[in-house]
């Protein structure tokens, strides 16, 4: 239960860390808006069109009598449209990264400097082709792994009563390890941290994680509030890292270094 709170703390940190740097927040709100354009369009297309997909989906039903057509097929939209919704959830993040890398390489490095004893940031010495080109590969792998359960977790979700109850906490469970994992990424890709070692790592403070991750999957639901809450997420996601890797942090993110002051690129 303590790491459940202290993944929780970390949240609060990377808003409050952001909130106090105007500046670098303004610049990280761009990528997550620019996602939020594309996705919301998906989602309308989806909300528009998804009945009819759903009626030539389920031809055997076309002989049912009424109610019992219009309830199951009016379930089977909800439930497509809630599958939709929870992926949309999952890859936000992935391609709102993705967008935003160069942006958010900045700010994590930022807060690493901030709170480093030293003043420095780990760096990856990759070019940024190899890092985009890593960042893309290592995203797509977690969002298979998060489509799987999706998948898994909308199967489940016909069980009467479990389906309803249990199987969306659980949801908000595998989506904030997802997010976790994604929002991590920034700082230690540039540590050198590989993608099966990042899940270790993850899994090894499953609580931790999930204090952060699940209240970060369940505010992600509604759009508007991914966008202004990703610069902060990744701000915290950073701060989390470095517990993580057991590297000492100082109380910089109370803000005794200044934003403008001088730093190494």
């Amino acid at each position: 239960m303590r790491d459940l709170g202290a993944g929780f703390t970390y949240l609060l940190k990377g808003q409050r860390w952001v909130a106090r740097h105007g500046r670098q927040y303004g610049v990280g709100l761009l990528p997550g808006l620019i996602t939020l354009v594309l996705y919301a369009a998906a989602l309308v297309a989806l909300a528009l069109w998804g009945g009819d997909l759903v009626v030539r989906a389920t031809p055997f039903a076309d002989a049912w009598s009424s109610p019992w057509q219009g309830v199951f097929r009016g379930l089977f939209t909800a439930v497509l449209f809630a599958l939709g919704l929870l992926l949309a959830v999952v890859t936000f993040t992935a391609v709102t990264l993705l967008i935003g890398q160069p942006f958010y390489e900045n700010l994590s490095e930022k807060v690493d400097r901030d709170v480093s004893p030293d003043g420095t940031a780990p760096q990856s010495g990759l070019p940024l082709w190899r890092e985009l080109w890593i960042s893309a590969r290592d995203s797509l792998r977690i969002v298979v792994r998060a489509a799987l359960w999706g998948v898994l977790l909308f199967a489940l979700g016909f069980i009467p009563f479990v389906g309803q109850t249990v199987i969306p906490v659980l949801g908000f469970l595998v989506t904030g390890f997802f997010l976790t994992e994604e929002l991590t990424s920034v700082a230690l890709q540039r540590r050198g941290v590989e993608l099966r070692a990042r899940l270790a790592l993850l899994r090894s403070r499953k609580t931790l994680v999930w204090g952060f991750g699940a209240p970060l999957a369940v505010a992600f639901v509604v759009p508007f509030v991914a966008v202004f809450l990703m610069p902060g997420a990744v701000a915290g996601a950073t701060l989390m890292a470095r517990e993580l890797t057991g590297e000492e942090s100082t109380e910089g993110e109370s803000g005794q270094r200044s934003e403008d002051a001088p730093v190494t690129s």
